[in-house]
């Protein structure tokens, strides 16, 4: 029987910043144009949080029946552990999901209809990164999904609800904060590659290799900064987002120092904490503007 700080620890809470991050950034690009609304966008970081989540478990059911996780080097997994039993673990994505999809049709019949279909699209898409029968996270699309999901639908998503428009900033924006949270998914993988290429999992950085995927961490960091150059282009208070650049030097250390196994876990910690303070700096700027 796990404890509650177990379950709290296979809800993986070091990936929140990958959901807190683009409704900050997204609520203040919205305000760049004059539309926050706060209840929108506490309903809006509601979804994102339940999705995060919902997606964390739904991973550790998925990949714990397959047995991917049987030898694992990162976080606690409750099914691989054999701590909780499968059905448990996949009942409590599936609750998180459906908070999700309440809270998210709460905005769409407040903003527009067609939102519903995003939201059933992004519940789709956590639950097949490693579910069924032919997860994508099994073939190298995870990060392109983190990109999309938790980066542009999620930023430009929050605009909109509040805003029912995006711009230029919130696009470039959104390009940010999906790079950083793909960093967080690639130090993860980076740190599996051998685990992963042992069980058939065909990750990115599998497929990239352990050279390749370090160049790619260091260039999914990269992007954010190179977009705040362009955001003083709406204000020169987006230069506050380098803040963060300290935190993702630090982020890309143990990776581009060779590091392997548990010395790569500060690389998801940093990655995540720079993508947080990014996103709060620039939510903030733009809200300036």
């Amino acid at each position: 029987m796990a404890t509650a700080a177990q379950w709290i620890e296979g809800a993986r809470p070091r990936t929140l910043p990958n959901a807190i991050a683009p409704v900050l950034v997204g609520t203040g690009a919205a305000a760049s144009l004059g539309g926050a609304v706060w209840w929108k966008a506490l309903l809006a970081l509601v979804v994102s949080l339940a999705l995060i989540v919902g997606v964390n478990f739904a991973n550790d059911y998925s990949d714990g029946i397959r047995g991917t996780d049987d030898e694992r080097v990162g976080p606690l997994r409750l099914v691989g552990s054999k701590l909780v039993k499968p059905s448990a673990v996949k009942a409590a994505a599936i609750a998180c999901f459906a908070v999700a999809a309440v809270a998210g049709l709460a905005l769409a019949i407040t903003t527009a209809w067609w939102l519903v279909l995003i939201g059933a699209l992004c519940i789709v898409g956590a639950w097949f990164y490693t579910g069924g029968t032919k997860p994508y996270g099994y073939s190298g699309f995870g990060e392109v999904a983190v990109f999309v999901f938790f980066g542009l639908v999620a930023v430009l998503g929050t605009q909109y609800v509040q805003a029912e428009t995006v711009d230029w900033a919130g696009l470039v924006s959104a390009i940010a904060v999906g790079s950083f949270s793909s960093a967080v998914l690639v130090a993860n993988n980076l740190r599996d590659i051998p685990t992963d290429t042992e069980s058939g999992k065909r990750t990115l950085a599998v497929r990239l290799g352990d050279s390749r995927t370090r160049i790619l961490h260091l260039a999914t960091l990269t992007v954010p900064f190179v977009v705040t150059l362009v955001l003083v282009l709406r204000t020169p208070w987006a230069l506050v987002g380098l803040l963060a650049l300290p935190l993702a030097v630090r982020a890309n250390a143990p990776v581009r120092s060779g590091g392997l196994g548990l010395a790569l876990i500060p690389a998801l910690r940093d990655s995540g904490l720079a993508m947080l303070i990014w996103g709060a700096a620039t939510a903030v700027a733009l809200a300036a503007a």
